[in-house]
């Protein structure tokens, strides 16, 4: 769904030829959110109190709070480079945090944003896999990038019949299709965005809401999340490269920032293996999930993983009762750990959380995700890419 149902939405009300009724008594009256939407509809919002524009730039300052002693290390205030796939809003994204994060003279003697394309021709040396993985782009089985959106008609029709009576019933003179009534609840968020609210939400009843919220549930679990063969295996990948740089430590620099859609967070969830639920159904919703996408990958949806340290206990002895005055210490040393962090929530690596913080030590983290890539299997065999594809991405680093 998308900019082409909305508008086909609007004009189906605007040349219907009859006064609507009831809970769409406002859209006699009601105009479209934007002026151009094709244009507007692949940038950041920059209007209302939850623009897009807003939302990245108070990021930027909330985490230059958060991790201010890592811009205090030599270096990290000049030259730091970070990363946006080649699409305009990902890119604006990633100015507006840099501008909060950096400071407004970023571009001049602060940082260096790299733009990674989003073509074919990457491999997996790209921020985008879905656009690389050919297996899964091209749909060449039953699972790839449409099987979300397949998962989705089945669920839609479950709960969208029942809203098309009571609209009708309200105007008889006119009938929405499932797909209109789908547009509808999403105008509700993409409206409020703009203006900061929206007459559409009020259209629906709380449980309709359940329902929508559910709807966009299994499209992101099907389409590039757990629920998706190719998922897990397109999320490996950026998994791994960070996972080599939390091995080399603070010699590899002291963050690595990369931008991307919320459809490329997904995979990476789906590779951490955080959220066990059993497959979605599409018949009916499944109250106590964990897989929320409202929760997942809201606007300015983030997934962090840090690396702690602290110093590690250290064990001394004397050769008593010959030499007790003699002490011997081993070297000092620091205990290293992992820590996931997605929106400002904690979530406990699987079986692996007993460090501080719910962390998990770096060298059982490490070998977590060298076992999970090979239960997946290899980014270039799962994905059908020819013998000489990137096999790894190559670009993360300062």
């Amino acid at each position: 769904m998308g900019v082409a149902e909305m508008l086909e939405l609007f004009q189906h009300i605007r040349h219907a030829n009859t006064t609507l009724t009831g809970d769409l008594n406002f859209a006699n009256d009601w105009d479209f959110f934007t002026g151009d939407p094709s244009a507007d509809f692949e940038s950041l919002t920059t209007t209302g109190p939850y623009a897009g524009t807003l939302e990245a730039f108070g990021t930027g300052v909330k985490l230059r709070t958060r991790y201010e002693k890592l811009l205090e290390k030599p270096g990290a205030r000049s030259n730091t480079s970070f990363w946006a796939s080649d699409s305009p809003r990902v890119i604006e994204t990633a100015r507006y945090f840099a501008a909060g994060f950096f400071g407004l003279d970023w571009a001049d003697k602060s940082a260096a944003l790299h733009v990674i394309s989003e073509t074919p021709d990457l491999g997996a040396d790209t921020l985008t896999p879905g656009d690389t993985c050919a297996k899964y782009r091209d749909d060449v089985d039953d699972f790839g990038h449409e099987l979300g959106a397949r998962k989705l008609m089945e669920f839609r029709s479950s709960y969208l019949p029942a809203i098309a009576d009571r609209l009708q019933e309200q105007n008889p003179n006119i009938r929405f299709s499932e797909s209109e009534i789908y547009s509808m609840q999403e105008i509700c968020g993409f409206e409020t965005l703009v203006r900061g609210s929206s007459p559409w939400c009020d259209v629906f009843t709380h449980d309709e809401w359940l329902s929508f919220e559910y709807a966009r549930d299994v499209i992101h679990y099907y389409r590039a999340g757990p629920g998706n063969p190719y998922g897990a295996t397109m999320g490996w990948l950026w998994i791994n490269a960070t996972t080599n740089l939390l091995n080399e430590g603070p010699s590899a620099g002291p963050f690595f920032l990369s931008f991307a859609h919320d459809g490329d967070i997904l995979p990476l969830l789906a590779a951490l293996d955080l959220f066990p639920d059993p497959p979605l159904p599409t018949n009916r919703t499944l109250p106590n999930r964990l897989w929320r996408a409202s929760q997942l990958v809201p606007m300015g949806g983030r997934l962090i993983i840090e690396r702690l340290t602290r110093p590690a206990t250290r064990h001394c002895w004397n050769n008593a009762p010959l030499y007790p005055n003699h002490v011997y210490c081993e070297p000092e040393r620091d205990d290293v750990f992992i820590r996931i962090n997605i929106n400002d929530g904690i979530v406990a690596v699987p079986g692996c959380d007993h460090g501080p913080g719910r962390s998990c030590p770096l060298d059982q983290w490490t070998e977590w995700v060298e076992a999970r890539g090979r239960e997946l299997g290899e980014f270039k065999d799962v994905c059908g890419l020819a013998d000489g594809a990137p096999d790894r991405i190559t670009f993360l680093h300062q």
